[in-house]
């Protein structure tokens, strides 16, 4: 029988803190892609009369890029690591003296 985080996802179940993650890491992009539409249209004229608010602008789009792509970062490392488990398991499972029983026996 599937237990553990195969079970999960054959479940539909996402871990809780990949799904906050991800979302987090969604919203920091879609602010970066507002915030770079914003500052090339409509505040654009606004933004180049004022040096100091046109810097602050655009360091805090950066900003939000950086996040994201921090987090895009840390879900592939969170990624692997699971699956370099799941694969120890899955190995370990397959050459144990005692192979795990099938939901038929």
């Amino acid at each position: 029988m599937l237990d553990g985080p195969v079970k999960k996802r054959l479940n539909g179940g996402v871990n809780p803190l990949d799904a906050r993650r991800r979302w987090f890491g969604s919203f920091f992009l879609i602010a970066a892609i507002g915030l770079t539409i914003w500052g090339q249209t409509l505040l654009r004229d606004y933004l180049l009369k004022r040096p100091a608010l046109f810097v602050v602008y655009w360091l805090a789009v950066f900003g939000c890029v950086s996040l994201a792509m921090l987090l895009a970062l840390l879900d592939i490392f969170a990624t692997r690591r699971r699956t370099r488990e799941e694969q120890r398991r899955i190995l370990e499972d397959s050459f144990s003296e005692n192979p795990p029983k099938n939901a038929d026996d």
